[in-house]
């Protein structure tokens, strides 16, 4: 898989660009903040329809538009496919396949099977739970799009949940013992099992599928310095290794009883899979708080990696991207990264300094300037 040509309207500093695209190894060269990660992320949206970079769209949009476009040309097994994406900040967006309108925006997803190392995933090492979630359900559903609408449904019943809950307590606030009504409660408790169970199911099976590629992936990366190994960390006590989504619904089902009182008392939903967490060690010591910098630079690279070679051993060809990874790797480092990457379908690097991407990789060259993009 590759994109063959991205053409970007209104999108970040871009009012309007094109550029055409190689198989293999693709190198953006410019000064910082000319727009070169401006490039990758509109990629990186298509592909997960979500920004490596900010929570919302509004910043996607070019300041005095009202809407951005991103259209991308994709060739798969000889086939090419136009995806077309128009971001409407507080609307939904809207999307085409082919020229032909799609249903949902969410069904491009899997057209562009994409995987992104930024120097924001430090984040994955040092940040909250909430960074690893996002990495686990973002390879999950590039891995199967199907999921990006369990994800969808999930989050929903979480959100109406939470406000049942908020209802009442912000009514016993105001209003001394008597809470709001939650007679629909244990609607959403049964709706919250279900949606919870598959999710959790899926994000089970990624992270056993994704435990030797990512330990793999790191002492590749650090030369044998350290060994590296993940472990899912559920806000529930479940079943036995391999249960079934209808023992994971019967343990979420299970949790949200116990803890009704807790849920009540503070107004939010304690349980489930939005509560969980990816734990990462590096040899005995958990990542987080013990690990240097080069250390968690090397572990956030490793999860991407390990990400993308799980896609290729289940016949998916990811475009692989590197944001501005090079500067921050030792020579070593750097042509160890260009050895696990060379063989990519299509590899996009982003750097301000030609020389720091190694020689291996400098295939067809770009020149970004401010809002421009050339081949060099």
């Amino acid at each position: 898989m590759y994109v063959r040509r991205l053409e970007l309207v209104d999108f970040r500093s871009y009012e309007r660009v094109g550029v055409d695209l190689e198989p293999g190894p693709n190198v953006l060269v410019g000064a910082n903040g000319v727009g070169k990660t401006n490039l990758v992320e509109a990629l990186g949206y298509v592909a997960t329809l979500d920004s490596h970079r900010v929570a919302t769209d509004a910043p996607l949009v070019r300041m005095g538009a009202a809407s951005a476009v991103i259209r991308c040309a994709v060739v798969h097994e000889g086939r090419e496919l136009l995806v077309e994406l128009e971001i409407v900040p507080g609307k939904a967006n809207r999307a085409r396949l082919g020229r032909s309108p799609a249903r949902r925006a969410r069904d491009v997803l899997g057209a562009l099977r994409l995987v992104l190392f930024a120097p924001e995933d430090l984040e994955l090492v040092r940040g909250d739970p909430a960074e690893r979630r996002r990495y686990l359900d973002d390879l999950l559903v590039t891995r199967q799009p199907r999921y990006a609408g369990v994800r969808a449904d999930y989050e929903r019943v979480v959100k109406q949940r939470n406000a049942l809950l908020r209802t009442s307590y912000l009514a016993r606030k105001t209003g001394g013992t008597r809470g709001g009504d939650l007679s629909t409660l244990a609607v959403w408790d049964a709706h919250l099992a279900q949606h919870g169970a598959d999710l959790l199911a899926g994000r089970l099976e990624l992270v056993a599928a994704l435990t030797p590629h990512v330990a793999k992936a790191y002492d590749a990366v650090a030369a044998g310095r350290g060994a590296a190994g993940i472990a899912y960390r559920p806000s529930v006590e479940l079943p036995e290794p391999g249960a079934d989504r209808a023992a994971l619904a019967e343990a979420l089902a299970a949790a949200l009883t116990a803890n009704r009182a807790a849920e009540i008392e503070r107004g939010t939903t304690l349980v489930g899979p939005h509560r969980d967490d990816l734990a990462l060690t590096l040899g005995p010591l958990p990542a987080k708080g013990y690990a240097s910098h080069g250390e968690s630079w090397s572990y956030a690279l490793a999860l991407r990696l390990a990400g993308y070679d799980l896609l290729r051993a289940d016949g998916i060809e990811p475009v692989l991207v590197l944001d501005d990874v090079f500067a921050e790797l030792d020579t070593g480092r750097r042509e160890r990264l260009a050895e696990l990457v060379g063989g990519a379908s299509q590899l996009l690097v982003t750097c301000a300094v030609d020389d720091d991407v190694p020689a291996t990789l400098r295939g067809t060259r770009y020149a970004v300037g401010e809002g421009t993009v050339r081949r060099a």
